[in-house]
């Protein structure tokens, strides 16, 4: 056994899962080993807070369950020897040891379950772009500039994309809007940089009927100031 693999038994030497050969042998290498040493009570001092919170009794056949277990899945070691001082990293197998010798124990049941956080995340503007409802509606602009707007009446929300948007005059900004059923704008946010931009709009877009950009002073107003140079239809999806 490499000394990388007998770091990795301080769980499995705790619930009495190693034959005596690997015994004997973790506990002369735990002897000289601060890290397993901290490992070790560790899992004891986890295993006694845990019991200090269970009630229940377990199944007479739990313990015989998790000695299997464990004899047949043991953890991976460990790629460097800085990884077995990393405390952190180590945290996570010692609480499941700890469960485990709780479990065997006979002070409770223990449930263990695995949930993983490296699922990518979805922004919500990437939900309006790529819902199955989403519809476009696209105007082009003098200079070669375009505005399109994507909405999703499932998502309720909309999203504002500009490709190569002149700069608004000195002191001046983009304002965009969501028009209601009955006619009146409502402000869905600013633009204060042009160029090429995707911006998630602030508003009900579920019931909206149109979208427009105005030009105002900056910090923007309450309500529009100047006629729309852009002016989006969602009656009429491209």
């Amino acid at each position: 056994m490499t000394a990388h693999e007998i770091h990795a038994l301080s769980g499995a030497y705790m619930v009495d899962a190693l034959d005596p050969d690997e015994r004997a042998g973790f506990e002369r290498h735990l002897a000289a080993c601060a890290a397993c040493q901290a490992e070790v009570a560790s899992l004891r001092e986890t295993a006694a807070l845990l019991a200090a919170d269970v009630e229940t009794d377990p199944p007479a056949a739990l313990r015989d369950r998790v000695l299997a277990g464990i004899a047949t899945v043991r953890p991976l070691p460990p790629e460097t020897p800085a990884v077995v001082r990393n405390r952190p990293r180590r945290r996570l197998p010692a609480l499941l040891a700890a469960a485990a010798l709780l479990a065997v124990a006979g002070t409770g049941t223990v449930v263990w379950q695995q949930t993983r956080s490296d699922a990518p995340t979805v922004s919500p503007a990437d939900r309006v772009l790529d819902a199955a409802d989403a519809q476009r509606f696209e105007i082009d602009l003098p200079g070669g500039a375009s505005a399109s707007v994507v909405r999703s009446v499932s998502q309720g929300r909309a999203v504002l994309i500009t490709h190569d948007m002149p700069p608004a005059p000195s002191g001046r900004v983009y304002e965009v809007w969501l028009q209601t059923p009955a006619g009146t704008m409502e402000r869905a946010g600013l633009m204060s940089r042009a160029g090429s931009r995707t911006v998630l709009l602030d508003g009900d877009a579920a019931t909206a009927t149109g979208a427009g950009i105005t030009v105002e002073p900056e910090g923007g107003s309450d309500a529009p100031t100047t006629d729309p140079i852009v002016l989006f239809d969602f009656q009429k999806a491209t």
